[in-house]
């Protein structure tokens, strides 16, 4: 809910959204785009049957201004090669430049969608859940690769493994029914009694590794 909000996929019935000192709140999602928020994993975000490098190259449209021209010649797409081949080496998929993308593994695609979100150079990218469903080994993978791409960039990420929320975050807001229950640093979230009580049910025992 607070990342449709956010994106304008829900309109809000109060209050304001203010992004880099601007109200955005009656903007539409595109516009918001345009600011550089941008978000992903809210649906798969990638085209299954178009090559690895395609995918990358079509996110990185916006910057020639030609999203919405697809009759335009294919040269046009070739001149972001270099730059998509980039990405791809960001989050590891340059070997798999060529393959089909419904072949790839659940956790190559995760890495793939990463990629196609920073093709639109976002200011604030909004990540939903980017682990779930994951075996260990693709959780391990994506939580080094979210903060690889933290660098230089703000990232807003909702996320329930505590693991992982320990292995990144720098702030942590734990949201209860849509109010704030408690914010700040994971060490002192993570021992917070109402946080463990609303996700587990009690007090006792360690949040850490909790989903």
């Amino acid at each position: 809910t607070c990342f449709n909000l956010l994106t304008k996929f829900l309109e809000p019935t109060s209050g304001t959204i203010v992004f880099n000192g601007v109200d955005i709140t009656r903007e539409r999602p595109a516009q918001i785009a345009r600011r550089g928020v941008i978000r992903s994993f809210q649906i798969s975000a990638v085209f299954p049957h178009l090559s690895v490098l395609e995918n990358v190259r079509l996110g990185l449209q916006r910057q020639l201004g030609t999203s919405f021209h697809f009759w335009r010649s294919e040269r046009t797409l070739d001149r972001l090669q270099d730059r998509a081949m980039q990405l791809l080496g960001e989050v590891g998929l340059a070997e798999l430049a060529d393959e089909v993308t419904v072949n790839l593994p659940y956790g190559r695609k995760r890495a793939l969608e990463i990629a196609t979100t920073l093709a639109m150079e976002p200011e604030l990218m909004l990540l939903d859940e980017p682990t779930q469903g994951m075996g260990h080994e693709d959780v391990d993978r994506v939580t080094q690769l979210i903060k690889k791409v933290s660098a230089g960039r703000t990232i807003l990420m909702v996320e329930h493994n505590m693991k992982v929320v320990s292995t990144i975050a720098d702030r942590i807001t734990v949201l209860q029914r849509g109010a704030v229950l408690a914010e700040g640093p994971y060490e002192e979230v993570s021992n917070n009694p109402q946080v463990m009580e609303a996700y587990m049910g009690t007090t006792d025992g360690e949040l850490q590794g909790a989903h």
